[in-house]
């Protein structure tokens, strides 16, 4: 187990705070409903996707299910790859790194895979009721994504002489997400960040030579 201990943490703590808190958010908000937290900076809201991070969407049911079975596909491979660095000594920053992705990835996957099963349906009206008698809101592998962080930081108009936008609105930050998706972001950055340090080439000394004159 040396060498899993730290990883091992990480991506059950991530799991642990990215299940709670979209628990909590099923069970005691409808959608839309929101919270301000800090101001009109930071904001609880609550909304749900059927595609990927930052809410983005993908295909109908099909693409869905695509996109679920994508997911398990990418997490086992994240997994098996996280289990041979840590068996071949990879840096441990790189390490960490991966386990946020792959923790990450495995809080949306649940999400989509179990939360059609376990949830009724939440609605602008309603809140989500856990084990409903009826059954979930949908099937295995097409359960929506809970995001709920909302950081729409700047607002304003673009100018009038601008191409295109001139004169519209403009919104940064405008996609909410989750803490699953902050994993897999967080994970990414730093690796780019860092990569210099977590695959520096060692430099190998050239052997020393005799300093010997052969005749021929």
């Amino acid at each position: 187990m040396k060498g899993y201990t730290k990883p091992l943490i990480l991506i059950v703590s991530v799991l642990l705070v990215d299940q709670l808190s979209k628990l909590w958010i099923k069970l005691n908000m409808t959608l839309g409903q929101e919270y301000n937290i800090l101001g009109d900076w930071f904001i609880i809201h609550f909304t749900e996707n059927n595609g990927m991070a930052f809410g983005l969407e993908f295909g109908g049911e099909s693409g869905k299910l695509a996109l679920s079975l994508f997911r398990i596909a990418a997490v086992a491979g994240i997994g098996y790859g996280l289990h041979y660095m840590i068996k071949h000594k990879y840096h441990r920053g790189f390490i960490l790194n991966v386990a946020l992705i792959f923790a990450g990835a495995m809080g949306n996957i649940i999400d989509s895979t179990f939360y059609g099963l376990i949830f009724s349906e939440s609605t602008w009206f309603e809140k989500a009721r856990l084990f409903p008698p009826e059954g979930g809101y949908s099937s295995l592998l097409h359960g929506k994504v809970v995001d709920m962080l909302y950081f729409p930081i700047i607002k304003g108009t673009f100018p009038s002489w601008l191409p295109i936008w001139g004169g519209e609105d403009f919104l940064f930050f405008r996609p909410v997400f989750n803490i699953a998706d902050s994993a897999i972001t967080v994970g990414v950055a730093l690796i780019l960040l860092y990569q210099k340090r977590y695959f520096k080439e060692e430099i190998v000394e050239p052997e020393s030579y005799n300093s010997e004159v052969v005749e021929d």
